[in-house]
């Protein structure tokens, strides 16, 4: 199971191939939030291990990623599991989930 920092390098990758920069800079706009450069680079390179991303030919030290047909599976998967937790914590708080 994928941990949150590479649920959210992920995510960010939904849009299509990226390098590290422009992943940390996708998940700030949609999280506001930003992995440290061990969190995100260690994130690339398990996802990577896993067959859940892929490195396209880049220049320099701007290697693109892409996600996988594998990555997108897993990443639907742990979407809904989160989405059934969240929707059984709202109701636990007596919030209506939207």
């Amino acid at each position: 199971m994928p941990n949150d920092a590479q649920i959210l390098v992920l995510y960010a990758l939904t849009d299509g191939p990226l390098h590290g920069y422009a992943i940390n800079t996708a998940i700030d706009d949609r999280t506001g939030e930003r992995l440290g450069p061990g969190s995100l680079y260690g994130a690339v390179a398990r996802l990577e291990a896993k067959g859940l991303i892929e490195a396209l030919d880049g220049e320099g030290r701007q290697r693109p990623v892409q996600i996988t047909d594998q990555g997108r599976t897993v990443l639907e998967r742990e979407l809904r599991a989160m989405a059934r937790v969240a929707d059984a914590g709202l109701r636990r708080l007596g919030i209506r989930p939207a």
